[in-house]
């Protein structure tokens, strides 16, 4: 199996080592590779320090600019799979196997590790708002469900890989998944459990959760759902 393992890491010096340390420990058969996105804290010389695999973006990108990168690099070292697993500890490598035998079994583009595959979101306002995004990806898809739209550990196929590292529409978010559905690329999710960050401070604050959710809703529900009438 030709697998990369992309760590996309923006701040993660506090958790860089302990997730990069178990992939070296316990699963050496993947190769890996972090992406600093211009880190301000010291991430950078933590990974210098440990002889990781790094690419170090001179300024920050955002999460869409550091994927497109890690493409790029998956396809020129010419791997035929990418695995996207957060810099933060909160996503567990044990499933690696299952998400493969997903892709292989359905043939699919994109395997989704869910939280909500087969267990209900539960009653908060981030799940409200996750909720409300898959409904909005459901009614601009013909009737397409993803459980968990914001999970970050997805595993890509290589069209996938060549289209998030080249085309410049693409973005690890969900109106890119509602796009891409659009366009008759297949996901599946599996259920996985993730784990609480431990260390660090997530880039979404409660007023940049709310924000991200209407950007996210807005861009569905108008966009999607004109190109879907368009195609129609």
């Amino acid at each position: 199996m030709n697998l990369l393992i992309m760590i996309p890491a923006y701040n993660e010096a506090e958790n860089i080592e302990r997730v990069v340390d178990n992939l070296i420990k316990n699963y050496s058969q993947y190769d890996y590779v972090i992406i600093n996105d211009g880190s301000t804290d010291d991430t950078r010389k933590v990974c210098a320090r440990c002889n990781y695999n790094m690419m170090d973006l001179p300024v920050n990108t955002g999460l869409a600019g550091a994927i497109k990168s890690g493409m790029r690099y998956a396809n020129y070292h010419g791997y035929d799979y990418v695995l996207q697993l957060d810099g933060d500890g909160q996503h567990d490598p044990k499933y690696i196997e299952d998400m493969i035998a997903k892709m292989e079994e359905t043939g699919c583009d994109i395997v989704i590790g869910s939280r909500f595959k087969t267990e209900r979101k539960p009653l908060n306002c981030r799940m409200i708002g996750s909720q409300i995004l898959t409904a909005a990806i459901w009614l601009t898809t013909g009737g397409t469900y993803i459980g968990d739209v914001t999970s970050g550990m997805r595993l890509f196929n290589k069209k996938m890989i060549k289209r998030f590292g080249y085309d410049i529409h693409y973005s690890p978010e969900p109106d890119t998944l509602a796009y891409l559905l659009n366009c008759n690329v297949k996901i599946e999710e599996i259920q996985v459990e993730m784990h609480e960050r431990i260390a660090g401070v997530s880039y979404l604050d409660f007023k940049g959760s709310i924000w991200y959710m209407m950007k996210m809703l807005f861009s569905i529900l108008l966009f999607q759902w004109v190109r879907r009438k368009v195609k129609e």
